[in-house]
């Protein structure tokens, strides 16, 4: 019998991990076979600065999946993050065709291409898009528009982008580890689909993910993603602040955050060090969502997620900044679950093998993985200008 194995790669510039996921008829859920996990060499920001460095330990990540799993990995879903992500919000028209002026899908198509045509392509690639909201003839549509009447069909829509160089060396990196790349995800919409609720989707909420290096955040709105901002600060920022407030080691730092150290220190002063800089992170999320008129105006509030989640005060601090709802972020997906998920940092993997699933043998898929559609031509044919 033909087993039904999806894998996800999250290449952070702290940490590779895989995941190894089995789907099983009878299970809602996916079971979780096997994971691989080394600390990521040659990534700066998310960036692959050293290929050899980052082939090796890509490498070693899958390997040890393979060893746990007990299967070969040959494709796999990849997440993409890191600074080099980037998002436009643009808007495109189309004057319906048909004489009754009844909107058909190609109108739909004809609006949301001239709104792809509006966004700066110059040296990205799109890794994902999905229409946000339409208008006929300047008044709101609630869902789908085709088979409304009117004379001009506007769409607004997401498109989040990737520096083109980064996208393909994170190709030519896995592809040269061994394994097939079968699409590439925003790291931030893959976590996403472990972490939130449809119910925090549609009333409207904001993952955030506290990287090694960098913060992303994602908000959704009516189920869909709505914006995607990502920041050059991260949790790494914070230990080299403890280093040198407490002047004491990177790596004690490092193990004093995490509390794996619990030596006699100021633990006032190692408070404030922590606050102040979480303070600068909300500050920046906090902006980000006063550019999109969301400020305290969502009712799903936010989720927090990453490597970073894990800092006592950081759920207080940001319900004190930000004026809405906060926690840390939980596997949602896999709540009822025998498979106990529990660490942050791992969910973006996990999420990459639940899109896997319903991107091969769904033919409905839903608004989030139809957004990755556009973009299975676009890796054909960059792997093949990338093979000898």
């Amino acid at each position: 019998m033909i087993r039904n194995i999806t894998v996800g790669i999250d290449v952070g510039t702290y940490a590779t991990r895989v995941v190894v996921c089995e789907h099983l008829k009878e299970e809602p859920l996916p079971r979780i076979l096997g994971t691989g996990i080394t600390e990521s060499r040659g990534l700066r920001h998310g960036y692959i600065v050293h290929m050899e460095e980052a082939i090796t330990s890509i490498k070693q990540a899958i390997s040890q999946a393979e060893k746990t799993a007990g299967v070969k990995i040959t494709r796999a879903f990849l997440a993409i993050g890191g600074i080099s992500l980037g998002a436009e919000t643009t808007t495109g028209s189309a004057i319906i065709s048909r004489a009754d002026k009844e909107v058909t899908d190609r109108d739909i198509q004809k609006a949301f291409d001239d709104s792809q045509n509006q966004v700066n392509k110059t040296n990205k690639k799109i890794i994902f898009s999905s229409p946000i909201s339409y208008k006929i003839d300047g008044e709101d549509i609630f869902g789908r528009p085709e088979g409304l009447q009117g004379i001009k069909l506007e769409t607004r829509s997401l498109f989040v982008t990737c520096l083109s160089q980064h996208f393909e060396d994170m190709i030519t990196a896995v592809t040269e580890a061994g394994v097939e790349v079968i699409d590439i995800v925003p790291a931030p919409l893959a976590s996403a689909v472990v972490t939130l609720t449809v119910p925090q989707k549609m009333a409207g909420c904001a993952l955030v993910d506290i990287g090694s290096e960098t913060v992303s955040i994602a908000v959704f709105e009516n189920n869909t993603p709505i914006s995607m901002q990502v920041f050059s600060i991260g949790s790494t920022d914070i230990t080299k602040d403890i280093a040198l407030g407490l002047r004491v080691s990177l790596e004690e730092a490092e193990h004093v955050k995490r509390g794996t150290i619990t030596h006699n220190y100021p633990q006032r002063k190692l408070s404030d060090i922590i606050e102040a800089r979480l303070t600068d992170i909300f500050e920046l999320i906090e902006t980000h969502l006063k550019k999109i008129h969301r400020s305290a105006l969502l009712p799903g509030g936010v989720i927090i997620t990453g490597g970073g989640a894990h800092l006592a005060i950081i759920e207080q601090l940001s319900k004190k900044l930000l004026k809405l709802p906060a926690k840390i972020a939980t596997a949602e997906a896999f709540s009822q679950s025998k498979n106990k998920i529990k660490d942050p940092a791992w969910f973006s993997a996990i999420g990459l093998c639940l899109l896997q699933k319903e991107y091969l043998v769904n033919d409905t898929p839903n608004t989030l993985s139809k957004g990755f559609n556009s973009i299975r031509e676009l890796l054909k044919n960059t792997v093949k200008q990338l093979l000898p």
